[in-house]
């Protein structure tokens, strides 16, 4: 049996998918612990309904996904909103010192993925999903970017990029904490800080709290803004043969419109240019989910084991022996140590997860409230789009 959604239908169909994984989390506690997205639980959910029911023959269901780029560019886009210079001015160098221990991160998980698909007779490109998309990078990332792989003849790759995210999701939480805390005992290390509530990030943000229609019609009116001279920057860099994700124009725009307007003292409306993103991010994930075909892992299943595995265990060796001691070797760095295995394997909420679990044990880490957040929730999407386009070029 054949069945096609348009667009209303799909949509109907991914609010369903969205608010199940929301209820499923609520009621879960391995879902809470794990910080798995609402639209992942869900959508995997669907996924291995879909599966079965085209693997037995009974129903082949075709989605309308226009949408899906559009949600994605407008999420992309919202995150070069909240790129503010003046964050990376309050962190100080431990914050231009962490963004490079991210970038080196990324590069030694898709070197390593590379090469170990190499071993096993596989497409190098594939490394790219199983390293820094989809490790650093996160569901979003693996949706957005894996497409492109698959224009280039990678089968599979959405469905193997989500399928890493989401075992990194686990995985972050798992080693984060044990590292950060075999650091600390065997040290002796102990915090310094008062209370981690106190750190201010002093930016050009408009804090009215109440929801209001002039405000939020602005803020979505400076997305399209930047979406659509975005395209004139994607134009460029189609000119020189460079291959980036079509969000990538919009994001830079979205970082000069902020930070140009920072320097002058005008305040955006970027709270609710974040919800709008949020919401967007809620909707993409969702169709992207609905639209993996898990069969194509079949063939795949022990090689990914393997390349996950080892990449976990490099990941744990990169931030325990080298940027531990790059950070300063202090309580901080081992705070933030656990911050970066958590959106380094997993995403930003791993992260705060682990840093909320070690504070409340060994004390506050100012340094790494400040520093985390904004690293795993703003810049780190902005540093794996150049790495995943590098090596997508190079590979």
């Amino acid at each position: 049996m054949e069945l096609s959604l348009n667009l209303f239908q799909t949509m109907a169909l991914a609010c369903g998918v969205f608010y199940l994984g929301a209820f499923l989390k609520s009621k879960v506690e391995v879902f809470q612990k794990y910080c798995i997205a609402s639209p992942v639980i869900g959508g995997i959910i669907f996924a291995l309904l879909n599966l079965v029911l085209h693997q037995t023959g009974i129903l082949n269901l075709t989605i309308d996904s226009s949408l899906q780029t559009v949600f994605m560019n407008a999420f992309f886009t919202s995150v070069g909103f909240g790129a503010g210079f003046a964050m990376i001015k309050q962190g100080g160098k431990k914050l231009l010192v962490f963004l490079v221990m991210i970038a080196l991160l990324g590069i030694l998980q898709t070197v390593v993925a590379a090469g170990l698909c190499k071993v096993f007779g596989l497409d190098s490109l594939l490394g790219i999903a199983m390293g820094t998309m989809s490790l650093t990078g996160g569901h979003g990332t693996s949706a957005a970017f894996a497409p492109l792989l698959e224009e280039r003849g990678v089968i599979g790759a959405t469905t193997i990029a989500v399928a890493a995210a989401t075992y990194g999701l686990v995985a972050g939480n798992v080693i984060g904490n044990p590292l950060a805390v075999s650091h600390i005992r065997k040290l002796g290390l102990h915090s310094t800080d008062d209370g981690a509530d106190s750190v201010v990030i002093e930016t050009g943000v408009d804090e009215g709290a109440t929801l209001d229609s002039s405000r939020g019609t602005l803020g979505v009116a400076l997305l399209f803004v930047a979406l659509g001279f975005g395209t004139l920057i994607s134009l460029l860099f189609d000119l020189f043969h460079i291959t980036f994700a079509s969000y990538v124009g919009a994001m830079i725009v979205g970082i000069i419109i902020r930070n140009v307007c920072d320097a002058h003292g005008v305040k955006l409306p970027l709270k609710d240019i974040a919800t709008t993103g949020d919401i967007c991010i809620n909707f993409f994930l969702s169709l992207a989910m609905m639209g993996l075909q898990l069969y194509q892992l079949i063939d795949l299943a022990l090689p990914m084991i393997v390349i996950l595995l080892v990449n976990t265990i490099v990941t744990g060796l990169f931030i325990y022996f080298v940027e531990f001691k790059a950070m300063g070797g202090d309580y901080d760095a081992a705070v933030l140590s656990s911050g970066h295995t958590g959106f380094g394997l997993g995403a930003t909420p791993n992260a705060m997860a682990n840093l909320d679990a070690l504070t409340s044990e060994f004390g506050p880490s100012e340094k790494a409230y400040l520093i985390v957040p904004i690293c795993g929730g703003f810049f780190t999407d902005i540093i794996n789009a150049f790495l995943i386009t590098f090596f997508m070029n190079v590979l």
